[in-house]
């Protein structure tokens, strides 16, 4: 199996990211984690394909990818062979892109 057909391996245990998680009132987490739940049972793959996660390599951070996971929140993730690794979460869009 190639490295795209894995299946997702979710790593949240950054402090900045579970700070931030940790923060979401409770109608969100519900949200966001309805999409680690998806995530779970996804391929790299169909990650790419997903259009409700548009899944996005900022032209200021490469190698960091933007990911939603709710209406409201994306995610800066890295990529390391099957797992995908929380870095930070954004409210709004700019913020997930560095930009202020």
């Amino acid at each position: 199996m190639s490295g795209n057909d894995a299946k997702i391996l979710l790593d949240l245990n950054y402090p900045e990211f579970q700070s931030e998680l940790f923060d979401l009132d409770i109608s969100e987490v519900k949200k966001v984690f309805k999409t680690f739940k998806k995530l779970k049972a996804m391929t790299w793959n169909e990650v790419f394909r997903d259009h409700g996660l548009r899944w996005e390599e900022p032209k200021s951070s490469p190698g960091k990818y933007t990911i939603r996971l709710s209406q409201s929140y994306r995610a800066v993730v890295l990529r390391e062979g099957s797992w995908m690794r929380f870095q930070t979460l954004h409210l709004d869009h700019d913020g997930a892109y560095g930009k202020k």
